[in-house]
């Protein structure tokens, strides 16, 4: 973190395409009674945005309704349905509101944003996710938004395959759950 000691306190990131989806899919098992959820208090917030300041109980808030109305957004988007208008109104709100994408600095990896996070919202913490939001559903790559295949999952995704054919948030998870279940339905049509 930097310390700007004339305007407060910043925060540098890079925004990836994805960096939405991830903010998304920070509850997964949608499709169970008790979906698993990893946002449970302010620090969790703090933890996942990696900043050193704690959020406010509002602020928290906030970020929680942000995040279930990217969900939605994405959601559709990743079954073939228009968006919630009043999900996109809600993003466009939150994208006029939240701190600009006005200065790069050079950082050890390549450049970076500099986003001014003192405001005080949840606003100024998630604002890389609020643009990622926006660039991913203004951009070329939104025809790759996916949700896993498995109903209790419901996770969302970025096709990269080559074939844009990705079903499954992972293999090792929830596809190798669909290929057991197969395989079991399977012998046991056999045995009978």
């Amino acid at each position: 973190m930097v310390v700007n000691r004339t305007t407060g306190y910043y925060f540098r990131t890079m925004t990836r395409p994805d960096l939405c989806l991830d903010f998304a899919n920070t509850r997964y098992w949608r499709g169970q009674a008790a979906p698993t959820e990893t946002l449970n208090e302010p620090a969790d917030l703090s933890t996942w945005a990696k900043v050193p300041r704690l959020p406010s109980t509002r602020e928290f808030d906030q970020a929680i309704a942000l995040r279930e109305m990217l969900y939605r957004l994405f959601d559709a988007q990743a079954q073939g349905k228009p968006a919630p208008p009043r999900d996109l109104e809600a993003l466009n709100q939150a994208l006029a509101h939240a701190p600009g994408r006005k200065t790069l600095k050079r950082g050890r990896t390549g450049y970076e944003w500099e986003v001014d996070a003192k405001s005080g919202t949840a606003l100024a913490l998630l604002a890389p996710v609020l643009w990622s939001a926006g660039d991913l559903l203004a951009g070329a790559r939104l025809d790759r938004v996916r949700r896993c295949a498995n109903p209790e999952c419901g996770w969302l995704f970025l096709d990269d395959s080559r074939a844009g054919k990705r079903r499954w948030c992972s293999m090792s998870a929830c596809g190798n759950r669909a290929k057991a279940r197969r395989h079991y339905h399977k012998s046991k049509e056999e045995d009978a």
